[in-house]
């Protein structure tokens, strides 16, 4: 202190024109970069910027906010352009609205007191849409969100150990995360599959969120997202507006972090949509806390900004547009963030996609159909007549009418219990003079049977009628199950192959933002052990798909697909893998230990001698392996041949023969490669050179078929194969003469006994004789179970259509009651 005290003594106080000379020397300075400074005549000062020159200071940075380096002049237009857009285009879609508003009223999920035609009607709603939408998202939801995870992967290119480990890798994780991490996947998906039947259209969103530092994927309703009227594709729109509600604290937050412009916003101007308000009527909620409740209107655009535009190779402006995200709060039209939408490594600056469109029937435009634009007339009919029957039940069991004037009853506003007589004084006259009872009908049952018809045929188009494939005979011949499954299931199946080629778009963002964000190797916890996936696995080596199968859509048609195969595999055993039939069986069955029921067979390994003659009498399958002592085995094989049981049984003798073929052709084998080895190396380096001459070949075949360097290498490759198939078939010829002699010298030993030689020609006849029989039982009883198989689908087809015709002779009934109920109607008016 002393130091600095002696130093601050000796400095001398400037005066006011030496302190302002030194003020202006470094004001000069600083005015020599991009920012300008001017003094004015008032003492104040005027900053003036070029926006180019503040990219050199921030607006490189990829992720940076642009909004805090743009003029507030040029964000206020901003900012009033898209949202004269965004209103232009949530205008021009008032109609869907409208439809989608009145259309959720036929969910019936909240009774309408009705007035008209009389206090009391009946409100209630017929519930085929109801149970069209709910079947649906039961059936959707357990197919495409299994419990063991959605996700599975598949290796594009030439498979390999190393890519089978990053499939699998990649695969476990995102099921780790799907079912684990991401909390809101699954509600928020369940709540999507409820949506789309209705609205046609629902969508997810796949970001970063910054806020709890992880890829997340969120629902959004069709409502939330405007896109202008000519789109037609997510691909093909220029401008996407999403509709984001945000509490007052996390709009803060944001702020705060530096995600948003930390600027006033003022009081938040909370406006629900009609959709949502039906919704919370529907719900019997309200939303009470609006002036918390900011509306951001998040828009993704091409824009062409000052200070940021496109240059060419000379640093000239092209007016290119480039994609961006501009955040806007819609009630002071305040512009909170701009962000550039495409990579920086691009070269085309391609705009990044965070949208997947889920669609449940394909519309005319950009939104898809719903139950409610397909079947919502139908639901309004039953509706109607569900009424009419209600009402009409209503004022037959409680008649209505006239009486005369001075008639007075007894507790009169009271209605009569049953077996109650009340007292009524009457001036005078028969009492059924003095009461005119309207005539009111039962309910109708031709109106019955239009309501019966009109809810098959909702129920039909939304394939929610029973498939009568669980309810029929389970051994039901092939044809009809299929016939069954063909007819319940086309439009299901369609649908289900939509969502499955959404699910797949989805998963692919969600890798890219894996791969985007994850650090270069994230290990984490599963139950019983440890993982880690690495930044580069999520890459175009794997190929990232739904679960599930697009061709079947449920576990019953998953079922009876594995029954008929099963079926087919145990007509003709000899032809099938009846250990695979069984195992597609029982999985498809929900089996979840199926090693343990059925145990898989085991691959032959190689073995000794005596083992091979054990299985050969035992007539399991045997089989010569490489690296094995071949001339032993056909040695001990010779000397096994040779035994009476084996001369007299051409099943045994043939499998042993066998194998000493298989012995022979391998010990060829081994001897080329030993000869030509330099051959075969020579082989495997012209693959090697061959291999990206044929990947060019693909995409210019007719060139290639010219090119002379080709042919030769190909020539040169058949020349080398020529010459060691060759040598192996010389070596194959020696071996087998040799085997012949040696065969000879075994048999010759009992061929010189008469008696013996007529006692093994005799059980061999017996053995042939055996095994033609076996042959005929087999071919006896595969005949017998194809006609069978062919009695009970002729017998299915037969009951089918006796089926068919009672229900026809049931509507034309109902059709002649009908008739004369209306003329005899007629007759009581007339």
């Amino acid at each position: 202190m002393a130091d600095i005290d002696k130093v601050r003594g000796n400095v001398t106080i400037p005066g006011p024109a030496e302190l302002a000379q030194d003020i202006e020397l470094p004001q000069e300075e600083e005015a020599k970069g991009p920012i300008e400074i001017n003094e004015l005549e008032d003492g104040g000062v005027e900053i003036d910027f070029d926006p180019a020159a503040m990219v050199a200071q921030g607006g490189n940075d990829p992720r940076a906010n642009l909004a805090e380096l743009l003029d507030d002049s040029i964000l206020d237009e901003l900012g009033s352009d898209l949202q004269s857009e965004y209103q232009d285009n949530k205008s021009a879609r008032d109609d869907w609205e409208q439809a989608y508003t009145k259309g959720l009223d036929l969910l019936g999920f909240k009774y309408e007191n009705r007035t008209e035609p009389f206090q009391g009607a009946s409100g209630a709603t017929h519930p085929v849409l109801a149970e069209a939408v709910t079947q649906f998202q039961a059936l959707a939801y357990k197919e495409l969100l299994p419990a063991g995870g959605p996700v599975r992967t598949r290796v594009m290119g030439k498979l390999d150990d190393v890519k089978q480990a990053q499939a699998d890798r990649v695969k476990e994780f995102m099921n780790y995360q799907l079912m684990c991490e991401m909390t809101e996947y699954e509600p928020e998906f369940d709540q999507m599959l409820f949506n789309l039947p209705l609205a046609g259209s629902t969508f997810k969103k796949v970001y970063y969120d910054e806020t709890i530092a992880r890829c997340v994927s969120k629902f959004v309703p069709a409502e939330d997202l405007v896109v202008p009227y000519t789109a037609s594709s997510l691909e093909e729109a220029d401008t996407i507006i999403h509709v984001l509600k945000m509490s007052e604290n996390d709009l803060r937050k944001n702020q705060v972090s530096g995600f948003y412009s930390d600027i006033e916003l003022g009081t938040p101007n909370y406006k629900e949509s009609e959709v949502q308000e039906k919704k919370n009527d529907l719900e019997g909620t309200s939303t009470t806390n609006k002036d918390e409740i900011y509306t951001l209107l998040e828009c993704h655009v091409n824009l062409d900004l000052e200070g940021f535009e496109e240059t060419d190779e000379d640093g000239e402006p092209t007016g290119i547009k480039l994609p961006y995200i501009v955040t806007i709060e819609e009630g002071s039209g305040e512009v909170l963030a701009i962000r550039r939408n495409f990579n920086a490594q691009d070269p085309l600056k391609k705009r990044t996609d965070y949208f997947v469109h889920f669609k449940f029937l394909p519309g005319l435009g950009f939104y898809g159909f719903g139950l409610i634009h397909m079947i919502g007339g139908l639901s309004r009919t039953a509706t109607a007549a569900l009424r009419q029957l209600l009402d009409a039940g209503t004022l037959a069991n409680l008649p209505a009418g006239f009486k005369q004037r001075g008639i007075r009853v007894r507790d009169e506003a009271q209605p009569l219990q049953p077996g109650e007589f009340r007292d009524v004084d009457a001036p005078g006259g028969r009492l059924d003079d003095a009461f005119k009872i309207l005539p009111f009908k039962e309910p109708s049952q031709t109106l019955l049977a239009l309501m019966g018809q009109v809810v098959q045929a909702g129920q039909r188009f939304a394939s929610i009628a029973d498939m009568q494939v669980g309810d029929g005979n389970q051994s039901a011949a092939v044809g009809t199950t299929v016939a069954l499954l063909e007819r319940g299931s086309r439009v299901m199946s369609a649908i289900h192959k939509r969502l499955y080629a959404s699910m797949k778009r989805e998963f692919m963002l969600l890798s890219d933002c894996f791969g985007t964000y994850l650090p270069p190797i994230y290990p984490y916890d599963v139950v019983g052990g440890e993982r880690q996936i690495k930044q580069t696995d999520f890459g175009p080596e794997v190929d990232i798909i739904p679960v599930a199968d697009p061709n079947i859509f449920s576990q019953t048609q998953r079922i009876s697909v594995a029954q008929t195969q099963l079926q087919m595999a145990m007509s003709n055993p000899q032809m099938h893998n009846l250990y695979t039939a069984y195992h597609d069986m029982y999985e498809a069955l929900g089996i979840k230990d199926i090693d343990s029921l059925l145990p898989p067979p085991k691959q032959p390994q190689p073995t000794d001698p005596s083992a091979e003659h054990i299985a050969a009498l035992s007539n399991k399958p045997f089989q010569a392996f490489p690296g094995q002592d071949h001339t032993a085995h056909m040695k001990a094989h010779l000397s096994f041949m040779g035994t009476m049981m084996v001369r007299t049984n051409p099943q045994i003798l043939a499998s042993v023969q066998k194998n000493i073929m298989e012995h022979i052709s391998l010990m060829a084998t081994e001897q080329v490669q030993l000869e030509f080895k330099d051959e075969i190396a020579q082989l495997q380096q012209l693959s090697q050179q061959m291999a990206p001459i044929l990947q060019q070949q693909q995409l210019n075949p007719q060139a290639m078929q010219q090119n002379p360097q080709v042919m030769q290498m190909q020539q040169q490759q058949q020349m080398l194969n020529e010459q060691m198939e060759s040598r192996k078939a010389q070596l194959v010829a020696e071996t087998m003469d040799e085997y012949l002699n040696e065969e000879k010298k075994v048999l010759n030993t009992i061929g010189n006994d008469p008696l013996l030689q007529l006692k093994a020609d005799e059980l061999q006849l017996k053995a042939r004789e055996e095994a033609r029989k076996k042959e005929e039982a087999e071919d006896k009883l595969a005949m017998e179970n194809l006609k069978l198989m062919q009695a009970k689908e002729i017998s299915e087809d037969k009951l089918q259509q006796d089926d068919e015709h009672a229900k026809l002779r049931a509507s034309v009934s109902l059709a002649k009651d009908g008739i004369k109920n209306m003329q005899a109607t007629i007759k009581e008016v007339n």
